[in-house]
């Protein structure tokens, strides 16, 4: 019960990719042939407020619900991203999905989509499987 906090923001995003259309195969069909801004103007918002969300925490040393300092700590570049990013990208363009989107697909009656989630998980799943192998430390 203590959980259902995450059930309530997670439906409200889901009502909000929805009526935004992110969660519109064209539209997201229309942003990789770059016949439409909508989507780079919804993911160029998201990284507005993100931004502004990190400088504001960083400023004011904001803490968590529960008292915890926010931590920010910095990532080291391998090839593997520009890798893992066009195969994401691909993904992407191919299904008409990312994973953000993927539920709201499948509740709004999407069900084919649900073809692209489990093969988001066996992704992740294999990736899981060989990172050790693959990972920045073997470049």
């Amino acid at each position: 019960m203590k959980n259902i906090k995450y059930l309530v923001v997670g439906i409200f995003f889901g009502i909000v990719f929805v009526k935004a259309e992110i969660i519109s195969w064209f539209r997201i069909q229309e942003m990789f042939q770059l016949t439409s801004f909508h989507m780079y103007g919804v993911i160029g918002t998201a990284v507005v407020v993100g931004m502004i969300s990190v400088f504001l925490i960083k400023k004011f040393n904001i803490k968590t619900f529960s008292g915890e300092a926010i931590t920010f700590e910095d990532k080291k570049f391998n090839k593997g991203q520009i890798i893992g990013g066009l195969i994401f990208g691909v993904g992407w363009a191919i299904t008409g999905a990312c994973p953000g989107p993927l539920f709201a697909q499948i509740g709004s009656g999407f069900g084919v989509v649900s073809i692209t989630l489990l093969s988001a998980i066996a992704g992740t799943w294999v990736y899981g499987k060989v990172s050790h192998k693959i990972g920045p430390e073997n470049e």
